[in-house]
């Protein structure tokens, strides 16, 4: 239980199509989603078909954001039932999100996610996003983050660093 004394939903509807679902120890799932070149490099940096990633690092990576946040997939309704599509995690300190397959991209579903994301925050006492880190080559992802209401407070060579008082 990442929030002290707060149980983390089951699900979290963002609409009639979409909704989050707590991480339930199938990272599986993702393995497909994280080896879109466009998922991992938007994702990890990494531009290198080589260092493609396996079960192994999915799993690694889904350990630790479970247990530093509320892991969530983010999951579409699909022939009456619902898949997983994404994952995002409700974390003070850049709470990363992943839409893995393109036929969900660019319909506003990363915005609904991040927006449940910002609510959660606000509900466990959160009082602000930090250090939310957006490679400069990821433009849909900074204009999300400012459609949000994030603040780029810093930048590097490759990424932008936001945040955002809840």
């Amino acid at each position: 239980m990442p929030f002290a004394g707060i149980e983390q939903p089951k699900t979290i509807v963002l609409n009639e199509t979409y909704r989050l679902r707590k991480y339930d120890g199938s990272y599986e799932q993702a393995l497909a989603g994280y080896q879109d070149p466009v998922v991992y490099q938007n994702s990890e940096g990494i531009f290198d078909p080589a260092r493609m990633p396996d079960l192994g690092y999915v799993r690694g990576m889904f350990r630790y954001l479970d247990s530093a946040g509320e892991l969530y997939f983010i999951e579409a309704l699909e022939n009456g039932e619902y898949v997983a599509v994404g994952d995002v995690t409700a974390k003070p300190e850049n709470p990363p999100i992943a839409i893995w397959y393109p036929r969900h991209r660019g319909k506003g579903l990363g915005f609904l996610a991040m927006q449940a994301v910002i609510e959660r925050l606000r509900a466990t006492g959160c009082r602000r996003i930090t250090g939310s880190t957006v490679y400069t080559w990821n433009a849909a992802s900074l204009a999300l983050h400012k459609k949000l209401g994030f603040s780029v407070v810093a930048q590097t060579e490759n990424e932008y660093i936001l945040e955002k008082e809840l």
